[in-house]
């Protein structure tokens, strides 16, 4: 695919080739224009010089000095010539300069109408500028048609050199600009070669984020692609916590079983100890599993509402638990919501509403609300709770799962690591009837 820079230059010489086109058509036409309005005023003057010096006599004869005011129309050789046509389109009087040049058909023009024509005489183009009068006498109007024609080769030549001219200075132009652009440009661009740059450089392992200062229109980019790094980066962090803590979790319960084996203990309480140690393992195995696969905020994550999700997650829930029916209250409206990786919500709200089912006597109430910045949820039971000592130990940070509190397995473990890498707060408390409740305060989605 074509380059950034390679795009933007041929776009903007394209519009600019187009411009310069435009320009010179309009020059052109404007130039040409006002040439061929030039040639008319000349020809119409010679026309009036040429009136000013004819005279007609009272019997209708016209009478014109052969010694004329316009040294064009008295040359031979001018390229400029005149000629009267009288009744009957009839030639009354023509110049000197017409002696030798076809003189073209043409009538009379009615009295006061002027005509400006181009016209084909021998093939070649000229121009002819007409003027009908009807000159009073004594015994009546005599009827004259005033004609001058000059051929185009002045005219032409004058458009052609201004049209080099025009072409000349234009393409000189063109280029100035073009060179300006590819500097402006450079210059534009400056920041996204940077970036460039920073970003293989972050690649080769040079440098972990981008650092450099960038415009306003780059800023929020750059900052996107630094937080992608940075939630990168806590990921891996997560993965190698995950199996340094999984694999520190697993010698305890690989060394009691490696005794076991060499026991002499009778099989019963062998195989009693076995599956223990099992249990345990498993246990851990799948709290690191969950808590390495925490996706964490991220920049685009896409808004989740929380109502859809209780209701599927309290449905799903209620089946596991067919032996229970405790009265189910949600209080969520349908409007709030979070921008939170969904496989980690439905770990957050279903290891609440799992717990919550396993401790309940008869109700079970979930709600969700707006406080301040903050979207903060609640699950409550009216099960017996749990002692102080152990929720102090719930809520310490870098408790492993085989460490976690008896009875309530390894779901509030890993709600609270989820919270911490999302940056929320988590608190847990008896109801003062009986029960528990859990609070879940993350920061409300913009």
């Amino acid at each position: 695919m074509m380059s950034l820079n390679r795009r933007i230059l041929f776009s903007a010489t394209l519009v600019l080739l187009i411009f310069i086109v435009g320009i010179a058509w309009t020059l052109d036409r404007a130039f040409y224009d006002s040439a061929r309005v030039g040639v008319k005023d000349r020809l119409f003057a010679k026309v009036l010089m040429l009136m000013g010096d004819a005279e007609v006599e009272d019997s209708g004869e016209l009478d014109v000095p052969t010694n004329l005011l316009d040294a064009e129309l008295g040359h031979m050789n001018s390229d400029t010539y005149a000629f009267i046509i009288g009744p009957a389109n009839t030639i009354v009087w023509r110049s000197t300069s017409s002696l030798n040049k076809p003189i073209p058909d043409i009538a009379l023009l009615e009295k006061g109408k002027k005509e400006f024509a181009q016209i084909m005489i021998n093939d070649e183009p000229h121009f002819i500028y007409r003027y009908g009068v009807a000159w009073e006498t004594p015994s009546g109007d005599h009827p004259l048609t005033f004609n001058v024609i000059t051929d185009t080769v002045l005219f032409e030549a004058q458009i052609d050199r201004y049209r080099e001219d025009l072409w000349g200075w234009l393409g000189v132009m063109a280029v100035l600009l073009l060179a300006t652009q590819m500097l402006v440009l450079r210059w534009g661009l400056q920041p996204l070669r940077k970036v460039s740059v920073e970003l293989a450089a972050i690649e080769s392992g040079h440098q972990e984020r981008l650092k450099g200062v960038y415009p306003s229109e780059l800023q929020l980019l750059t900052d996107s692609i630094n937080s992608l790094i940075a939630h990168e980066h806590k990921q891996q962090k997560r993965y190698r916590n995950g199996l340094a803590d999984l694999a520190h979790s697993l010698k305890t319960p690989l060394a009691v079983l490696q005794g076991a084996i060499h026991s002499e203990d009778d099989e019963a309480i062998r195989r009693k100890t076995i599956q223990e140690q099992i249990d345990r393992m498993d246990n851990t195995i799948q709290y690191q599993l969950r808590r390495a696969a925490t996706a964490g905020s991220s920049p685009g994550m896409g808004l989740i509402l929380l109502r859809p999700m209780a209701d599927r997650i309290v449905n799903t829930v209620t089946k596991a638990y067919r032996n229970k029916q405790p009265a189910i209250t949600v209080a969520i409206d349908d409007s709030i919501g979070l921008r939170i990786d969904e496989g980690d919500l439905m770990e957050l709200l279903g290891n609440l509403v799992d717990n919550a089912f396993k401790w309940c006597r008869s109700s079970i109430h979930l709600a969700a609300d707006y406080q301040q910045n903050q979207v903060v949820i609640q699950v409550k039971d009216d099960g017996p709770g749990i002692q102080p000592h152990e929720i102090a130990r719930i809520l310490e940070r870098g408790v492993r799962a085989d460490q976690s509190t008896p009875g309530h397995g390894i779901g509030l473990a890993i709600v609270r690591d989820i919270m911490q890498v999302y940056g929320g707060e988590l608190s847990i408390e008896n109801n003062p009837d009986s029960g528990l409740c859990v609070t879940l305060r993350l920061k409300k989605s913009k």
